[in-house]
């Protein structure tokens, strides 16, 4: 487990984008996966809004993916392993980088054929308790030709990330402009962030 920590922290320093391409094991993955299907199919995805609870606005325009907030009180076996391994992660870089991680909140996201989200900062300037962002992919079998790239800006270097199963973003939340480009085919993840309140 700590193998794929460390890949996060040491490409997070050297690029400020870590990445790790097996910080979920296929089977958590596959799990994980086929949960957000099953909540999808019984309608329980909510539109995706766009800032916090104090400005709170739906714009298909800007974004137009759909989500479920995970939890605790689910007391979903696999969320909770998930959430599990989040909370050993957050030991693991509070004890190596000091960051001063207090907690997380995570959901589940899923973009159709045709769904984006433009250019945008995770940080709100009303609450900068986010201070990381995670996304952890859940598609297996992903081809180039399905789109669907996290695009990250930075100055003279824009990266491009595959949502290919398994792998897990992770960069400051106050500090990179990203955007996911149209995808045209069902793209899943688990995007949060981890918090300093």
């Amino acid at each position: 487990m700590d193998e794929g920590f460390e890949d996060l922290i040491a490409s997070y320093i050297e690029n400020k984008v870590g990445i790790s391409e097996h910080f979920l094991s296929k089977e958590l993955a596959d799990n994980l996966k086929q949960n957000l299907l099953d909540l999808n199919q019984r309608s329980l995805l909510s539109e995706a809004g766009i800032g916090n609870s104090e400005k709170l606005s739906y714009d298909g325009a800007i974004r137009s993916d759909s989500i479920y907030w995970l939890d605790k009180k689910h007391n979903n076996v696999f969320e909770n392993e998930f959430f599990a391994q989040i909370e050993a992660f957050i030991i693991y870089l509070n004890e190596s980088c000091y960051t001063g991680i207090t907690g997380y909140e995570f959901h589940y996201s899923l973009y159709e054929k045709g769904d984006f989200y433009l250019k945008h900062l995770d940080q709100f300037k009303n609450n900068p308790s986010r201070k990381y962002s995670m996304i952890s992919y859940l598609n297996s079998n992903w081809l180039e030709s399905d789109g669907g790239e996290l695009m990250i800006h930075q100055e003279n270097n824009n990266q491009k990330i595959s949502p290919t199963q398994g792998k897990t973003v992770f960069f400051k939340s106050n500090e990179l402009v990203h955007e996911v480009l149209v995808t045209q085919n069902t793209r899943m993840s688990i995007t949060g962030w981890l918090k300093s309140d």
